[in-house]
């Protein structure tokens, strides 16, 4: 299989795969340019061979339509600063052919947003999953995804993916369009292959102790990385609304905080497997409760299986703190993914800070700290701890997935 570095571009075409899909203001002006940084050193490692560059990504969620609302247009000029060279743009990605072949050494092409197309995503449009001509449609669709992939295919003597945001998803870009090229002529970019090893690093190559802290509001949500976790770490910290949840089943008052009653047999049979399976289940004693969703409700600390009513638990408690601290601060391994309270009110961070602070502190004693899914690395970059952990993922639901010991198919169309 070839990579990156082995492959010099020198006089080559190649289309390169990257998550492109940037927030931006009303005026189309981009509001966090990370995941285009996070894309450049791959796209100037073909520049400095002397290849000619071809972009594709996608942009929101058009349903297979055009919508200039989503168009990569707009983006244009930053990619063209970030890259220091002018880009071109073709203003359709399937009809780029020719300005494909005109690409000499040096250039760049930016193609329009592929889900304009609803071959990108491959699943058939206007019809329902219950309709009878479903499967027929289906068929079809899966017929027009190849020829799609073919087509953007045609433009490069190379494909690159480096899109480990959308790696999960087994899209024309992302995984069939590798069928065009034999294992000599694919490979990952340098921001897939550090997201690779990262997940490697945490589940097959664990330095111990490990501890995962798992947060969120949903326990249904992380049951597979759970269950796939369940028989490799060391410590287990369930935190975030998921706490209310074990409180519950644990036979605890939650007054209004967020709990899934359906899901208490569930909790007492993660709490069962961790105990025979020799993990340190830690689960929030006490928490930060308060009156209303509301950053200047009135608050108190009181044990999280005996809130009052009308009382909802909003952050972890000090003695929790004190907890996830204990387990995070003497690991080798560690992934974090989901906050442990409300951490977008000021008066409800002081639970995530302390995991923050506590992964800080271990990296910098020579652990392995992986933070992944949005809001865990909205709250590094919150606290101002982004460089003071190993590594943070770009990728939430392809992150998630491969955590949960799923086969991304970005993935695996590159590495078979």
């Amino acid at each position: 299989m070839a990579t990156i570095d082995t492959c010099n571009f020198k006089g080559s075409k190649v289309i390169v795969r990257v998550d492109f899909n940037v927030p931006l203001d009303e005026n189309g002006n981009i509001t966090d340019d990370t995941r285009i940084r996070g894309a450049l050193p791959t796209l100037r490692k073909v520049l400095a061979d002397g290849g000619a560059l071809i972009i594709m990504s996608h942009m929101g969620k058009p349903k297979g339509k055009v919508n200039p609302k989503f168009s990569l247009s707009q983006i244009k000029e930053a990619v063209s600063e970030k890259l220091g060279t002018a880009v071109q743009f073709a203003p359709d990605c399937a009809k780029a052919a020719d300005a494909a072949a005109a690409l000499k050494e040096g250039e760049v092409l930016l193609l329009e947003n592929l889900r304009f197309y609803p071959e990108e995503e491959g699943k058939p449009v206007g019809i329902d999953k219950e309709d009878p001509a479903y499967e027929a449609a289906k068929k079809e669709m899966k017929a027009r995804q190849k020829e799609f992939a073919a087509t953007l295919a045609s433009y490069a003597d190379y494909y690159i993916n480096d899109a480990f945001g959308t790696a999960h998803r087994k899209h024309a870009s992302t995984a069939v369009i590798a069928d065009s090229f034999d294992a000599e002529h694919k490979m990952l970019g340098y921001l897939m292959e550090k997201e690779v090893e990262a997940v490697h690093n945490v589940l097959d190559n664990i330095q111990r102790p490990f501890t995962a802290i798992m947060g969120g509001s949903k326990v249904s949500t992380k049951i597979g990385i759970i269950e796939n976790l369940m028989d490799k770490v060391d410590n287990l910290i369930l935190c975030g609304g998921m706490t209310y949840t074990f409180a519950k089943a644990n036979g605890g008052n939650v007054g209004k905080s967020i709990c899934e009653e359906d899901k208490l047999d569930l909790a007492l049979d993660i709490i069962a497997k961790a105990k025979a399976n020799g993990v340190n289940l830690v689960l929030a004693t006490d928490c930060v409760a308060a009156d209303d969703f509301s950053n200047d409700a009135n608050t108190q600390i009181v044990p999280a299986t005996a809130i009052p009513e009308g009382w909802e638990g909003l952050d972890a408690g000090p003695e929790a703190r004190k907890a996830f601290a204990a387990a995070i601060e003497n690991a080798k391994t560690i992934l974090w993914n989901g906050p442990a309270g409300v951490f977008e009110m000021e008066n409800f961070t002081a639970g995530s800070r302390a995991i923050a602070e506590a992964i800080a502190k271990a990296t910098a004693q020579g652990a392995f700290s992986l933070i992944g899914g949005g809001d865990s690395v909205a709250c590094i970059n919150k606290f101002g701890m982004a460089d003071k952990v190993s590594y943070i993922s770009t990728g939430g639901g392809a992150l998630l997935e491969a955590i949960e010991g799923k086969t991304l198919p970005g993935v695996a169309a590159i590495e078979g």
